[in-house]
């Protein structure tokens, strides 16, 4: 595909990582515009320069047809239902119709690769989720990878780590005394700061690589009771005892339940190399000591 002067973004919702990248791209000049599900947001989205839109998910709602089809790049990053991708069920034929577009980006997870007992996954390693929502993002990915072939359009996979960063993070839990340390012998979490993924995409915007996927994480997969004891150490708090994961088990949401039966370490050396991104916050260290500062 041919690169475009042009640079208009619009996003399939506007969460927490897609509106952060929203605002980063709206401070370089870019023109962005997206979908998010409320007013609040809405407004929030508006008053930041952001060419805000309601989609609840089904209906086209009050999108117009032009902010999609006047797209250079085009992101998305609305959960899957279980009938599909929301945002090519609805606006298929709309982001067919952008005729200027050179990106496409998907927002996954590395929850598609499932349980691996605490071996080392990169982008070459078969999918094989162990819960319905991991299975509904495969088949978005796969939805829109094979439509980015159907339309000759370069699409991207991204598949994110657990997201942390401002206003979502581990010394909010600390100081509201919320925070517990799980034992589970051998259990690693691949984490990512909300800066380094708006970093990794802004790169793949600049190098688009149709049919690419990339794994979004830092460089140390950790236990989760190592975070937290980084965090309180930080702030000075008291340390949590541990818990023994069979018994925290119990207590735990059937969401939370999922994140623990997956074990894995996920390689994050093809965003280094192949999108050249150096991460401002390669451990949990950096992550958290700039959150308890900045």
């Amino acid at each position: 595909m041919k690169q475009q002067n042009s640079k208009n973004v619009f996003i399939f919702g506007l969460g927490y990582v897609s509106a952060s990248l929203a605002i980063v791209l709206r401070q370089k000049g870019w023109h962005v515009a997206g979908t998010c599900r409320s007013e609040t947001r809405q407004k929030t989205m508006r008053k930041r320069g952001i060419e805000a839109y309601i989609f609840d998910g089904v209906h086209s709602m009050d999108v117009p047809q032009g902010a999609i089809t006047a797209a250079n790049y085009i992101l998305c990053s609305i959960p899957p239902s279980e009938v599909g991708d929301p945002g090519l069920l609805v606006y298929r034929s709309e982001i067919t119709a952008a005729r200027n577009l050179c990106w496409i980006g998907y927002l996954s997870t590395t929850g598609v690769y499932g349980n691996r007992n605490g071996a080392e996954v990169d982008e070459h390693s078969t999918v094989q989720p162990t819960s319905e929502r991991g299975r509904r993002r495969v088949d978005a990915e796969t939805s829109w990878l094979e439509f980015g072939e159907a339309i000759g359009q370069n699409v991207q996979v991204f598949r994110l780590a657990g997201i942390y960063g401002p206003n979502r993070n581990v010394i909010i839990r600390v100081r509201a005394g919320f925070a517990n340390r799980i034992q589970k012998k051998g259990h690693v979490f691949s984490r990512i700061h909300v800066d380094d993924v708006v970093a990794t995409l802004c790169s793949s915007m600049e190098t688009p690589r149709g049919g690419a996927i990339y794994n979004v994480c830092d460089d140390e997969p950790a236990p989760q009771s190592d975070v937290v004891e980084f965090a309180c150490k930080l702030m000075g708090a008291p340390i949590p005892r541990l818990v023994p994961f069979e018994e925290a088990f119990k207590d735990m949401s059937e969401m939370s339940k999922t994140f623990w039966v997956d074990d894995r370490r996920v390689s994050n050396n093809k965003i280094k190399t192949e999108l050249g991104v150096t991460l401002s916050y390669p451990t949990y260290r950096e992550g958290l000591a700039s959150l308890l500062t900045g």
